[in-house]
């Protein structure tokens, strides 16, 4: 019994694992070099048990996190409708591991214009994120299960008037540190083996901090039932926990103008930048991103000179200061 319940464990860490580590390998070449945001947008209890009878529900968290963030980017000046970048992360679990599904969401601290201005962001309308979050998700909610729905819905803006509750955590990221930051917290397991007191044949000991009080909680618990509440938290089958929302969402046609918003004297530098491909292909008859044996695209993931990694922002700044420097002694 203990060997099976121990090879339980390291399958289903390495299974929670694989896949959240795996989507953020490339996020790096997709960020807009501005600080982010962390915030969590999370449900009522009574509205819990339909996401664990349906999981297709879960897709209404993810719409309606993104339809409330670019409202609310969109709000800010209707007429050249901002948009940011941001990533979203699904949570099943609380600290107890019990069925709890939230969303984290890091957004960009500024947006991207129609018409190729970028606007930076110091506030955001938490009241405003409360309240359309509750309207958004019960709508939807609303959509996908029917009239049956509509009692439910109403005692929650009713027991709900301020909105469900979307907080913000005091973590401010840059580009750098997203990356590891999503890959760290949001991307871990529903629990750390270190969290694991003991096991005693058929009882499972663990322990966490309470999140209302920040308490020390231990809990024993029938083996069984510890394994039970792990295995609710696998994600169904090609079920995407990561995803893109605004900037940082794929095939957006007006991403192509996105030059337009760095400022004329970068914009030489960095058209250069991006015609490095080009230039190998046509110099040296090869394409660099064309793996020689499997005649695949290849992602830029690090770039290294010397055997030390050199990040592209600070390439970028090098041949700034470079091309400022010709200008000056002309």
């Amino acid at each position: 019994m203990t060997l099976s319940v121990g090879v339980f464990l390291c399958y289903f860490l390495t299974l929670f694992l694989t896949p959240m580590t795996i989507s953020i390998f490339h996020l790096p070449c997709k960020l807009v070099a501005c600080v982010h945001r962390h915030y969590v947008f999370t449900i009522p209890e009574e509205l819990r048990a339909y996401f664990l009878k349906d999981r297709s529900l879960l897709d209404c968290l993810f719409h309606s996190v993104r339809d409330v963030v670019l409202r609310m980017f969109s709000k800010m000046n209707q007429h050249k409708n901002f948009t940011p970048g941001f990533i979203m992360v699904l949570h099943t679990f609380g600290r107890d591991l019990k069925w709890n599904p939230h969303i984290h969401c890091l957004i960009s601290e500024g947006g991207y214009s129609d018409d190729a201005f970028w606007r930076n962001v110091s506030h955001f309308n938490y009241t405003f994120l409360r309240n359309a979050f509750r309207t958004a998700l019960l709508k939807e909610m609303l959509l996908r299960i029917g009239p049956s729905f509509k009692k439910v819905s109403a005692r929650c803006y009713l027991e709900h008037e301020h909105g469900f509750y979307v907080y913000a955590k005091p973590n401010r990221c840059d580009p750098k540190t997203v990356t590891k930051y999503i890959g760290r917290y949001l991307g871990r397991p529903v629990i750390a083996t270190s969290r694991i007191d003991s096991y005693m044949g058929d009882l499972v000991s663990f322990h966490y901090n309470r999140h209302e009080d920040d308490q020390y909680v231990q809990e024993t618990i029938p083996v069984m039932d510890f394994i039970k509440r792990l295995i609710r938290h696998i994600p169904e089958k090609h079920f995407k926990m990561i995803r893109y929302g605004g900037l940082y969402a794929r095939h957006r046609s007006i991403d192509k103008k996105l030059h337009l918003a760095i400022s004329k004297e970068k914009r030489h530098t960095f058209r250069c930048f991006n015609r490095w491909r080009t230039a190998i292909l046509s110099s040296f008859g090869y394409d660099p991103l064309i793996c020689p044996h499997y005649k695949q695209q290849m992602i830029i993931l690090e770039i290294y000179h010397n055997h030390h990694r050199v990040f592209l922002e600070e390439l970028y700044e090098n041949a700034m200061s470079r091309s400022r420097g010709k200008r000056s002694s002309a």
